[in-house]
């Protein structure tokens, strides 16, 4: 499908189903044994998409959600783990602020652990809006972007609002460009 509409990236989640695990699939925190071992059950199938994504010029980016979203992959750290089991260069990281605020203990270790792997960002307050509309601090994420030397894209993720959408948008783009033109690192034009 990515081949068929000219992309080159697909974002990927893990997700539970409820008919094959006996947990609950949500609002669960795994250990890192269950997780491990959960993880290791979809390597493979990993590796075999991973494969045919190559094979059609396409990377794909693991996104860990948040334990209300899933319990497999939530941290960076999960997802580099799954990565490097993957061990495949088209296969990287797509990091999610709004999951982030949940599940990290710190961005800027998140982050930093992530580098060689982060491929994408996804911008979204901790309220699911538009950055500058709650409480993240965007000005030290995009700092640490800027000190890994990312040079990727960004996109904003909020949730969808209708009321003044271009206003709310154009808002979020300047508050995070105006972020980048004082951090200087970070290609807010990709935005």
């Amino acid at each position: 499908m990515c081949q068929l509409l000219g992309a080159q990236v697909l974002n990927i989640c893990l997700f539970a189903d409820d008919e094959v695990f006996s947990f609950d699939r949500t609002h669960s925190i795994l250990t890192k044994d269950q997780k491990s071992r959960l993880i290791d059950r979809v390597i493979p199938l990993l590796r075999k998409l991973t494969a045919f994504a190559k094979n059609h010029g396409v990377e794909l980016l693991l996104e860990p959600l948040n334990r209300y979203s899933t319990p497999f992959c939530t941290t960076a750290s999960d997802a580099i783990d799954l990565a490097n089991k993957i061990n495949q260069d088209n296969f990287g990281i797509l990091l999610d602020t709004f999951h982030m605020n949940i599940e990290e203990d710190s961005f800027d270790y998140a982050i930093q652990k992530s580098k060689t792997l982060l491929h994408h960002m996804h911008f979204a307050d901790n309220n699911r809006k538009m950055p500058g509309y709650a409480h993240i601090d965007f000005g030290s994420i995009m700092s640490n972007l800027a000190r890994i030397g990312y040079t990727e894209y960004i996109s904003f993720e909020p949730s969808l609002t209708l009321d003044n959408y271009r206003w709310i948008t154009k808002n979020g783009l300047n508050f995070i460009k105006n972020i980048e033109q004082a951090t200087r690192g970070t290609r807010a034009h990709n935005c």
